[in-house]
């Protein structure tokens, strides 16, 4: 495993810091709304929405795993193709392709 180096560092901590303010956010939303009664049509709303969000991101996930394991994506990007090429040619040699 390399090191990281600064740039990763600094994205992390802003990451980490900006996880902090969210959460702190999140709790004083709830703590000042805890007076609050949620009715019947709220909680099916809560309830839909978690179920549809939960099935859609599933859903995409499985589709990016898919296409990544079928080829379909190695199409789309011809620079990492062309890239992937190069190296190849790299760790062959010279005299290996000359053979072929």
């Amino acid at each position: 495993m390399r090191n990281p180096g600064r740039g990763q560092i600094a994205i992390v901590v802003v990451l980490i810091a900006l996880l902090a303010l969210v959460i702190v956010w999140a709790v004083s939303i709830w703590s000042s709304s805890a007076g609050v009664e949620m009715g019947k049509h709220g909680w099916i709303a809560l309830i839909l929405g978690t179920v549809f969000s939960l099935v859609i991101g599933c859903g995409l996930m499985a589709l990016m795993f898919f296409s990544s394991r079928s080829g379909y994506d190695e199409v789309a990007d011809p620079l990492r193709h062309a890239h992937d090429q190069d190296e190849s040619t790299r760790r062959e040699g010279p005299d290996d392709r000359t053979s072929s």
